[in-house]
């Protein structure tokens, strides 16, 4: 029986390199979990101690959203809450940390100025 001479090097080129699919894989996985880290966790630390960082440096007279979405002015701080005013003499007492938004120097956008004719 006759067996063509490129059958054996290929079969003797297959047999000396096992294993090479396995690492390629591993480098692929820590590759993956590098990207993630980068576009995921990476900004979203950062912006979550940009936010406690503004929930600590409150201060009375700061205008406030709530994650209930409550707008108010800060009246009183203290080391876990706040009491805030949201009306007249409507005063309520909130978490610190459902504080998630300031909005002192928002100002109403003129929509007019975008219509000129």
């Amino acid at each position: 029986m006759f067996i063509p001479s490129t059958i054996i090097l290929q079969s003797s080129a297959a047999a000396q390199q096992p294993g090479t699919g396995a690492g390629s894989v591993w480098v692929m996985i820590i590759l993956m979990f590098v990207i993630m880290w980068l576009f995921m966790i990476r900004p979203q630390r950062k912006q979550q101690k940009e936010l406690e960082k503004f929930r600590n440096e409150l201060k009375k007279g700061d205008k406030i959203v709530t994650a209930g979405g409550i707008y108010g002015t800060v009246d009183e701080v203290k080391e876990k809450t706040l009491m805030i005013k949201v009306g007249g003499d409507v005063r309520i007492k909130v978490d610190k940390n459902s504080v998630v938004r300031d909005f002192t120097e928002d100002a109403p956008v003129n929509n007019q100025q975008n219509y000129q004719k």
